[in-house]
């Protein structure tokens, strides 16, 4: 079954290329043998550095569950996630997650990221886009409130 998944995932990143909407990637969301979310890269297509496969794709599925979580699904990627990606799926919490292609084989044709784990792995100023903290005791506000929050739901 997982195979059948997967063809389909493969065969949407071709058609996306082809369709001239986006770069060669494709996701599903699965849950009980049933597809219940779909996406293409539409980065371009959107003007939306955000809009990877991925990431539409659980956007869609939690839009379908209803829940900002995707336990009892499965994610089938056209290819390995990119970082970003990555903490999305992490944060919508999937059961299991399949890719084809590698991120090597995507930096090959240009999508390299590896480019993003050097930069977490540095100090704040020494990125390509410095980042400074500013104004913490004010922001500690927020995270104190949501804290001391008796009917929060966590997630």
């Amino acid at each position: 079954m997982h195979e059948k998944f997967m063809q389909e995932a493969i065969r949407m990143s071709i058609d996306n290329v082809r369709s001239g909407n986006g770069g060669p990637f494709a996701a599903l969301v699965v849950k009980e043998g049933e597809v219940i979310a779909r996406a293409c890269n539409e980065v371009t297509t959107h003007n939306d550095p955000t809009a990877h496969a991925e990431v539409q794709a659980i956007r869609k599925a939690c839009d379908a569950l209803q829940h900002y979580q995707l336990e009892g699904c499965t994610i089938y990627t056209s290819c390995e996630p990119c970082p970003m990606c990555l903490g999305a799926i992490y944060w919508a919490r999937p059961d299991q997650v399949f890719y084809a292609n590698t991120k090597q084989d995507a930096a090959r044709i240009g999508f390299d990221d590896s480019f993003i784990y050097q930069e977490l792995e540095l100090p704040h100023h020494l990125r390509k886009i410095p980042t400074q903290q500013l104004m913490r005791e004010e922001a500690l506000e927020a995270f104190k409130a949501w804290d001391a929050l008796e009917d929060k739901i966590e997630y």
